[in-house]
C-alpha cells in the first residue's frame, strides 16, 4: 500500500512539473513621470495555465483554462474567455504557444517574424469601449517557443510590459 502511494505521489509530481522564468514588470502610466518596475516569476503548466506573479504575489495575471484573473494594486479583475472575445483570442494564442502548436489565424491577430522571434499582436475589433486593453503584443522565441515579452496596451495610453528571462 505504501509503495502504491509513493508511486502515485511521484506521478502527481511529474504532472505538476512546470516551467518557471524570471520576469520584470514595467507599468507605464501617462499621468505618472516614473514607471513602476518590479520583478517576479512566470509559471506555466500545460495545457492552459499561466501565472505571472510580481511584487511578492501582490500583482498577478493568471490564465487558468478559460478564466483570467488580474490582481493589480489590491483590485481583482476576473473575466472568462467564453464571454470576452479579446481574452478568447489571447487564450488561444497562449495555449498554442504553451503546447507547441501554430499560432491560430484570425482577423484580430497579426504575426511577424524578426530576428528569431515571433511577434504576435492581438487587437480586438473596434467599438469595444469597456475593454481594459487596446491590444496585446506577445514576443516568442522562435526556436524554443518561450515567452520573451508581453505588452498589454491600455485604453488610457499606458501599458504593462513583462520581460521574461
Amino acid at each position: 500500500m505504501i509503495r502504491l502511494l509513493v508511486i502515485l505521489l511521484l506521478c502527481l509530481a511529474q504532472l505538476s512539473v512546470c516551467n518557471a522564468q524570471t520576469v520584470t514588470k514595467t507599468h507605464h502610466s501617462k499621468a505618472v513621470k516614473t514607471d513602476q518596475v518590479s520583478t517576479g516569476t512566470l509559471t506555466i503548466r500545460k495545457p492552459s495555465y499561466v501565472c505571472i506573479s510580481t511584487d511578492g504575489d501582490q500583482d498577478q495575471l493568471i490564465m487558468d483554462g478559460t478564466q483570467f484573473t488580474m490582481t493589480r494594486g489590491g483590485r481583482k479583475h476576473v473575466t472568462d474567455s467564453k464571454k470576452n472575445a479579446q481574452f478568447a483570442t489571447f487564450q488561444a494564442v497562449l495555449t498554442a504557444v504553451i503546447n507547441g502548436q501554430p499560432i491560430p489565424a484570425g482577423d484580430d491577430i497579426s504575426t511577424v517574424t524578426k530576428g528569431g522571434q515571433q511577434i504576435v499582436t492581438i487587437t480586438p475589433a473596434t467599438g469595444k469601449k469597456r475593454q481594459m486593453f487596446t491590444s496585446f503584443v506577445l514576443t516568442i522565441d522562435s526556436k524554443s517557443s518561450t515567452f520573451r515579452l508581453l505588452r498589454m496596451n491600455e485604453r488610457n495610453g499606458g501599458y504593462t510590459e513583462y520581460v521574461f528571462k
